[in-house]
């Protein structure tokens, strides 16, 4: 398996060439020049595999370099009861006949970023010793993000992180999964903006070729291959538990803010998976849902991204975005170039006349929504009333599309994005009461804290990693 770019200008690489990386050279993301196809014995076959081997199963596929004995080792230690609290690791929920909750937030920090996390991990600390490397992580976090990779990372030997997220912009909880982390490689950078301000730095620092180099940089934000790949696994497992066989189709409701998480699901039906509808919901910030309605990427500016009560989802300029055009372009990446460079001269790009905008209406199985902070109130109370769960507004956001779009005859699973304990203001707004918090997570936010403030500057944040490394 090789990968190339969105963009079209980088040379095939491998899965360990692309692992540690953030950008292409070009500007563009990695992708693999074809998807693999999982044919129907082997579908029969995956169906009751545990987590760890399922992992494994699906990774081989996209990392075919990578040593199979170290691939399933990481799987191995990855996907534990004692990390996720299941053996499941993702365990499916009913809540009504056809309508159930994927959990994908019972790993360390409550959040699905665990999910990939966790795994990689493991194989950044492989190749890293394998090669006698180290590795100096930039990310952008909109809230778990960051929590994730750095309790992934926290403590390894070769790796520094350098995590930016937006100031001020977090609940409390999350932030304080960030900031409180005392170890040394851990530095917490608190941006004067919005996500997109601290994507845009990333990006940045990604083009400067030299620099990139010099300090070894690399990337956990689902600009990295392997966030998506890991992600994918969750679809084939909440699929297998949803359905009785291989014959029936199931529709994924997701909050969808960097597209990643969606975007795996996407894969996951290029791969074969038997995938009906993929129902894409935002909160205010709804540029994605403009685009599935009309045609029309447009993203928003700093001044014009909300703060919500899903603030995970506060982002206008989703990155993943970028591989699902290209994949729809007939993975044209002259094609995918001039699109982006619309969006830097003109603001955006209009597909609606555009041979791809007929795939994406008759093949993508794309469908989507808004919600807007009253919606996500009355969701979580009306599921709280309805099946007895309590569900964080993140997740409200895909409920609440769900139930609007579901078909009764088709399994609807809606991808739980993180736990409410982390959002304990809407959740008492909601319901009267705070979420009961997991054992060890009490008082968290009394925890002394460590941040660095920092304007949206590329060349100061430049400076600082340089200062560090």
């Amino acid at each position: 398996m090789k990968y190339v770019s969105t963009r079209g200008h980088a040379a095939g690489q491998s899965f360990t060439d692309i692992l540690l990386e953030g950008l292409a050279p070009d500007g563009g993301l990695a992708v693999p020049e074809q998807w693999p196809r999982i044919m129907r014995p082997k579908l029969d076959a995956m169906r009751d595999l545990a987590y760890p081997q399922l992992a494994f199963e699906v990774l081989r596929f996209f990392a075919d370099d990578f040593p199979g004995a170290a691939l399933k080792a990481a799987c191995e230690k990855a996907y534990t009861r004692e990390a996720f609290g299941a053996p499941e690791i993702t365990p499916l929920r009913s809540l009504a006949p056809n309508l159930h909750l994927l959990a994908c937030s019972n790993g360390p920090t409550l959040a699905f970023k665990d999910i990939a996390m966790q795994l990689i991990g493991h194989l950044f600390e492989f190749v890293l010793e394998r090669q006698d490397r180290t590795l100096n992580v930039l990310g952008a976090t909109s809230g778990d993000t960051g929590s994730a990779a750095e309790h992934a990372l926290r403590g390894k030997a070769r790796v520094r992180v350098f995590m930016l997220s937006p100031h001020g912009r977090m609940s409390p909880f999350q932030r304080a999964q960030m900031y409180a982390l005392q170890d040394a490689n851990i530095f917490n950078i608190a941006v004067e903006g919005v996500f997109d301000d601290c994507q845009d730095m990333v990006k940045a620092v990604n083009a400067d070729a030299a620099f990139k180099e010099r300090h070894a940089i690399g990337a956990v934000n689902s600009i990295n291959w392997a966030r998506i790949v890991a992600q994918v696994v969750y679809y084939f497992k909440g699929y297998f538990a949803a359905t009785r066989s291989n014959d029936e189709p199931v529709s994924f409701a997701v909050p969808s803010g960097n597209f990643g998480n969606i975007f795996a699901a996407h894969v996951a039906k290029r791969m074969g998976l038997p995938i009906k509808r993929l129902v894409l919901a935002t909160n205010e910030n709804d540029v994605l849902d403009e685009f599935f309605r009309t045609g029309r990427y447009r993203p928003r500016g700093t001044a014009e991204t909300h703060a919500t009560s899903s603030p995970s989802m506060d982002i206008s300029k989703a990155s993943n975005f970028e591989r699902f055009i290209w994949d729809m372009v007939d993975q044209d990446g002259e094609k995918v170039a001039w699109l982006w460079k619309q969006v830097e001269e003109k603001g955006g790009f209009d597909l609606s006349g555009d041979r791809a905008w007929e795939r994406i209406e008759d093949e993508s199985g794309f469908v989507s929504g808004r919600s807007l902070h009253a919606d996500r109130i009355a969701t979580i109370r009306q599921v709280k009333k309805d099946y007895g769960v309590v569900i964080d507004p993140h997740t409200a956001d895909g409920v609440k599309i769900a139930l609007r779009i579901r078909d009764r005859g088709t399994p609807m699973v809606c991808v739980e994005t993180a736990l409410p304990a982390k959002f304990e203001a809407t959740i008492v707004e909601a319901l009267g009461e705070p979420a009961p918090r997991p054992p060890g997570y009490e008082g968290i936010e009394s925890l002394p804290q460590r941040c660095d403030v920092m304007k949206p500057d590329a060349e100061a944040l430049k400076a600082y990693i340089a200062a560090r490394t």
